[in-house]
Order: structure tokens, then sequence, then C-alpha cells
């Protein structure tokens, strides 16, 4: 829009120059007519050009002062041959007009009141060219809100259009995260259940190979077992699978017997278990994460510290609840976070629980894994 009203002004200004230009003498009086319209047509865009110059106030008052000063040369004397109307500055007026340039609408209504008298034109007449001048300086303002409104238009979509890019590419990234999160419980959920079936397999694999020569029915029988607990190991992988999707109630307490069943009968490890009569209805993340510390705990007992003697202790408070497992195995010197234990840790820290492992040495020995997690607005689930 810019650049139309920009074509309209300049072909104004340069018609009236051809007419000034176009007389059969030249004379001082044409030149100064020239000059006058070079400098109405070049010295306001000094102050404004499309796309490079943004200086209303001042290209509308110098408009006013040169373009006007001319046309009311141009009418009071007849015979020059560049005779001016005063309708396309009045377009590009109203188009460039500000907050600060208002005071120019009188002003260009004024106009032909200027030579009124000098032409003795009637009131009627006067206010006619002038009602003319206004209307095209209407018009110029009507333009200019178009104008405004189809930039403001032109603006929004390019902006909708960068929000959408950025929305592309969140959502990329949102996906990126949630496939690297799943990736990484997954492992977790793998470390936690295979470490400790394993664990329990060779055990009990030793256990049989010493069994093969002079108690061969007692190994069988232990072979078979084990074939029963690689069963019941693949059916957990493929729990682990349907836990991930779905969050079904189950009872802690029936599942850490279970547990403690299964680590007692495959290990031969003495296994003491104090458990609340009364169970609080738990989340699934909280459920997983209990089950996964005490294998993990089973498993480091076993792995790392030979422990004999275990015992497991879980608890309920008003609002928290409270796990222990204690061994009697080799004490701890250094208390290194490896996988296993920076898994534990990180599993509870997400619940807003604390995770905390402790050894000492005396009689006996004691290595515990203590934890501690919140449980915020859970109602009884009701007699194991």
């Amino acid at each position: 829009m810019d650049w139309g009203i920009f074509a309209l002004r300049s072909y104004h200004y340069i018609l009236l120059l051809f007419q000034a230009l176009a007389v059969s003498e030249f004379s001082i009086r044409t030149l100064l007519n020239v000059t006058w319209l070079g400098a109405a047509l070049v010295v306001p865009l000094l102050f404004w050009f499309p796309g490079r110059r943004m200086n209303k106030v001042w290209f509308c008052i110098l408009e006013l002062l040169l373009g006007g000063s001319y046309y009311v040369n141009s009418v009071i004397h007849p015979d020059l041959t560049s005779k001016a109307d005063y309708l396309l500055p009045s377009l590009t007026i109203g188009y460039l007009l500000t907050k600060q340039s208002l005071w120019i609408i009188p002003m260009l209504a004024f106009i032909p009141f200027s030579f009124q008298s000098s032409l003795r034109l009637s009131w009627e007449q006067a206010l006619s060219l002038g009602t003319d001048n206004l209307l095209f300086c209407f018009i110029g303002m009507w333009a200019s809100l178009v104008a405004n409104a189809y930039d403001q238009k032109n603006k929004l979509v390019a902006e909708v259009e960068h929000q959408n890019k950025l929305l592309t590419h969140y959502s990329a990234e949102i996906e990126k995260m949630t496939l690297l999160e799943e990736r990484n419980r997954m492992s977790k959920e793998l470390h936690d259940t295979l470490g400790h079936s394993f664990i329990s397999l060779i055990l009990s694999l030793d256990a049989s190979i010493a069994l093969m020569d002079s108690k061969p029915a007692e190994a069988k029988d232990r072979l078979i077992r084990l074939r029963a607990l690689a069963e019941r190991n693949l059916d957990d992988m493929r729990n682990i699978v349907h836990e991930m999707g779905e969050e079904e109630e189950s009872s802690l307490i029936r599942q850490i017997e279970s547990l403690a069943a299964r680590f007692r009968e495959h290990t031969g490890t003495a296994l003491t278990v104090s458990l609340p009569g009364t169970e609080r209805s738990i989340r699934f993340e909280v459920r997983q994460t209990i089950l996964r510390i005490i294998q993990e705990s089973f498993t480091n007992a076993l792995k790392h510290g030979k422990a004999t003697q275990l015992h497991l202790e879980l608890g309920f408070s008003e609002s928290h609840l409270l796990l222990s497992v204690r061994n009697n195995g080799k004490p701890i010197d250094k208390l290194n976070y490896g996988f296993g234990l920076t898994t534990m840790n990180h599993r509870v820290e997400q619940l807003g629980g604390s995770l905390h492992l402790s050894s000492r040495e005396g009689t006996p020995v004691i290595t515990e894994v203590r934890c501690e997690i919140p449980l915020k607005g859970l109602v009884p689930h009701g007699e194991d």
C-alpha cells in the first residue's frame, strides 16, 4: 500500500512538472515554478520513503507547506500552465497521519478559504473545495487502516507459523525425551528384576552341581525347581512390559511375601520378614520401587556381602512408608553407589523420598538399606 500511495503522489507532481516545462518561452518564473515543484516532490521524501524512512509527522508538515503553497499559488495566478489541485496530496497526508499531526486536517479544509477573496469565490465554492480535500484525506486514512490491518494479519500469520514450528520442534523433543526416559526405565526394570533372578539361579545351580555326584536325586529336584524359577522369571519379564502400560491394583504385602518365599527356596538364606497387618493403597510407581529396592538389597547382600541372615521390615506411619532391609554380611568399607544403588536412589528421589545405606562392624555385623517414601492422601487398603 505504501508504494501505491507513493506512486500516486509522484504522478501528481511529475505531471505538474511536465506542465510547467511545456511552455513556449522559458522564463525566471518558469524556473521558479519548476524549482518549487521539485522541492515539493523531493523534500518531504527525505522524511518518509516506503521501507526506508518513517518520520510521518515532518513529511505531512512539509507536504502541507510546499505542496499546499504551490496549490494556492497556481490558483491565484490563472496564467500558470501547471494548474494544481490538492486531492492526491490530501490523500497522501491522510494516509500518513498520526496522532501528532491530526491538527493538519482542519488546515486542509482551510486552504481554499485562503484564496477565496482573491478569486471572489462564494462560501459554498470554497467549502466545496475544502470538503473535497477532506474527503480525499479521509480516503487516505481509510487506506492506512486497511494497510495496517493487512500488516497485522501478515505478522500474525508469521507468528503462528513460527509458533507452529516451535511446537513441532517441541513435540519432537518431548517424543525423544519420552523415548529416552522409557529406555532408561526399561533398563532399570531389567537390571532390578533379572539381576535378582540370575543371582538366585546361579546360587541354586552351584548347589545343584555340588550335589550332582553325592545326591543326584536331590540335585534333580533342585533342577526341576530351577526350571520352574526360570519360567517365573520369563513371566516377570512379560509382566514388566504390561506393567509399564497398566497400573492395576495389587497387594504389596502379598508380593513381598511371594518374593521372600522364592528367595528362601532358591538361595537357602535365612530371611525373616516383619509386615504390617493393615496395608495402605499405594500407587503403582511406589509399589514397583519398593519391590525393586528389596530385590536389589537381597542381591547385594548375597553377591557382595556373602550374608547368611537377612531381615526385612515394612511399616506404615501416618504419612510415610518405611522399609528396612538388614543383613549380617561383610561390612562395607566404602559406600560406592553402583548402577543398582544409583537406580534405587533415583527411583526414591522421584517419589519425594530418601534412601540411606549404612554399614557398621560389631556383634553382629549389620548392613542396612533404609527407605522412606511419603504417602500423601492415601487411605487404608484393608486387612491382608
